[in-house]
């Protein structure tokens, strides 16, 4: 799909209706939209050629995609993460490299604690038991009260301070894992920082909110599953591979674990026949934590502002790669950095 204009945004790949807001934010710099037909490398680095940007939401914007783009000025993630850029490569040719920081951190924490209450009162499993003919309490007990148990939240950042606020009106303690949270943060806080031993050993529940890089990768396994309560629930909404799969399935088939609520895994989409999907302990959503329409046009908007304003030689908000605009191939040409002077 291409709507007209004399430079070019790729837009990778989309969760949403239609790309309406985008076309008209990017139109006012005379940009038009290349929309990928299924944000496949080859595919990608093929229609890159001749864009002057990209905004990506799940589709990975590689090497190869950059390498084949030599007019492109900025990447932009639709999102927080970047697991799905090569930003270090983006940045060695000189381009800007964006996100979202701040979209979503309502739902995502709404969504976090959706999951840990589904699991803890059994919602999800009296639900299937009942549409499957069995009606009887029993099954799911034993059952236990949320308020005065302990919730560790892993990673601090904004959306980990959202489930702060909304555990604590739950009655829940919270402790807290984060190496890199500031301690002026931790302390308008009524939590406990501790290491993350601690937390496996000490939390009724668990709830992720940690960035994928590769020192976070598979950091929920086998063996941290073997130092956490076997009532204790873990609840994911960050990413799947922060979790290794086959350690998480094999806690649960032990019984080292009560459950895990998951809305994002290590495939997506799964195998239907995948053996977490299909498990009597897990309660599953398809990365559906991000969504609700206030977030998604939040969303849309800043990522094409985001890039619009690279290409009108403006400085964006949430530049991820800063240290680009030192550089002496720095691509885009901004005409004011804040300094009173260009900055290329």
């Amino acid at each position: 799909m291409l709507i007209e204009g004399k430079m070019k945004v790729l837009v990778t790949d989309y969760a949403w209706k239609s790309l309406d807001i985008e076309k008209d934010i990017l139109q006012r710099v005379g940009a038009s939209i290349v929309a990928a037909p299924t944000g496949e490398e080859d595919e990608l680095a093929e229609l890159a050629t001749d864009v002057d940007a990209i905004l990506t939401c799940w589709k990975s914007v590689t090497k190869k995609v950059i390498q084949s783009a030599p007019r492109c000025l900025t990447i932009g993630r639709y999102g927080i993460g970047l697991d799905n850029i090569d930003v270090a490569f983006a940045t060695s040719v000189g381009i800007v490299v964006t996100n979202v920081p701040t979209y979503c951190v309502e739902e995502v924490s709404d969504h976090a604690m959706a999951l840990l209450l589904a699991q803890a009162r059994k919602a999800a499993f009296y639900d299937r038991s009942i549409k499957g003919g069995r009606y009887n309490l029993r099954s799911g007990t034993p059952l236990f009260r949320i308020a005065g148990k302990t919730l560790g939240i892993a990673g601090f950042g904004k959306i980990g301070q959202a489930v702060y606020r909304k555990a604590r009106g739950f009655g829940l303690n919270v402790c807290v894992y984060d190496p890199y949270v500031n301690d002026g943060v931790l302390s308008a806080y009524q939590v406990q920082q501790v290491s993350f031993q601690d937390l496996l050993k000490a939390s009724d529940y668990i709830t992720i909110h940690m960035p994928l890089t590769p020192e976070t990768q598979h950091f929920f396994n086998y063996e941290a599953f073997l130092q956490m309560k076997r009532t204790a629930f873990l609840i994911n909404t960050s990413r799947g591979d922060i979790i290794e799969p086959e350690g998480l399935l094999r806690a649960l088939n032990e019984g080292l674990l009560a459950g895990a609520g998951l809305d994002v895994l290590s495939k997506e989409p799964p195998d239907p026949a995948d053996s977490l999907i299909l498990h009597p302990k897990t309660v599953i959503t398809p990365h559906a934590a991000f969504n609700s329409e206030e977030s998604l046009a939040e969303l849309q908007r800043s990522a094409a502002e985001q890039a619009a304003s690279v290409m009108a030689g403006k400085l964006p908000p949430h530049v991820v790669n800063p240290g680009v605009l030192e550089q002496s191939n720095l691509r885009a040409i901004f005409k004011d950095t804040g300094s009173g002077t260009p900055s290329r």
